[in-house]
């Protein structure tokens, strides 16, 4: 990974827009950990909700400034299912503060001709949670513009092992099996890999996020917090990317 942030602190929103179309090889499907709510809120002397608020208003901003670039997909890490494993005041504040956010901005985002996207296992959410998904999904669904993936109880493993159970279940015989038919059977079917994969307050592993669909990503971490995280950071990430060439195995 390669760290790095855009020193610029005053970057307008246009100069923005005209700075990502003027890169060239940007990548189409950006996935994005956002790390370090928490952190943020404590180093404020504040209660860690505080930072999941904070972080959640960063994602509008940034899902603005792609959508006039060559970028078609944008996946957010919001919730994996290690994170059940938190304190249950904390997880139960973060999941009222996504069912505001899901009821407040799917109309916002709809206006913007952003389709949603859900994946991971949706089911153990609160069923006012779910309903408030299967609405954004259906608004959202006939848009044309970027494809805004939630993983919401989402981890990587559980998606393969799921996979593969759902595979046995449809009696498929092992000689059928090859890569293109179990990215049929994942949460990400239809959704192309990665091309970039960004972590923000410094970390520098995947934490269960994408294992299968991220293994020629490319990656980048920054040390910047994610409620912190603008626009000109996801530029930074850009410019870092355009410069990469990309080899798949090959020399």
């Amino acid at each position: 990974m390669i760290n790095g942030d855009l020193q610029q602190s005053n970057i307008s929103p246009i100069d923005i827009i005209k700075d990502f179309q003027s890169i060239e090889n940007l990548p189409t499907h950006i996935a994005i950990i956002m790390d370090g709510n928490g952190r943020w809120a404590e180093e404020r002397n504040m209660p860690r909700i505080e930072g999941h608020k904070a972080g959640i208003a960063a994602i509008q901003p940034l899902v603005d400034s792609v959508i006039n670039s060559s970028i078609q997909h944008l996946t957010l890490y919001a919730f994996s299912t290690e994170n059940w494993n938190r304190p249950k005041s904390e997880v139960d504040g973060l999941m009222g503060l996504l069912e505001k956010a899901i009821f407040k901005d799917a109309s916002t985002l709809h206006q913007k001709n952003i389709k949603l996207n859900y994946i991971g296992n949706t089911t153990r959410l609160s069923a006012n949670l779910q309903s408030l998904i299967k609405k954004s999904l259906t608004l959202t669904q006939n848009n044309s513009g970027v494809n805004c993936n939630i993983a919401l109880d989402y981890g990587g493993r559980e998606e393969i092992i799921q996979a593969i159970k759902n595979i046995i279940d449809d009696n498929i015989s092992s000689k059928d099996i090859n890569e293109d038919l179990i990215n049929r059977y994942l949460y990400t079917a239809n959704i192309p890999d990665p091309d970039l994969i960004i972590r923000t307050a410094g970390e520098q592993r995947i934490s269960n996020f994408l294992p299968w669909q991220s293994v020629y990503s490319e990656y980048y971490s920054t040390e910047t917090f994610w409620p912190e995280f603008k626009p000109r950071h996801l530029l930074d990430a850009m410019r870092s990317y355009s410069k990469r060439k990309r080899k798949y195995g090959k020399l």
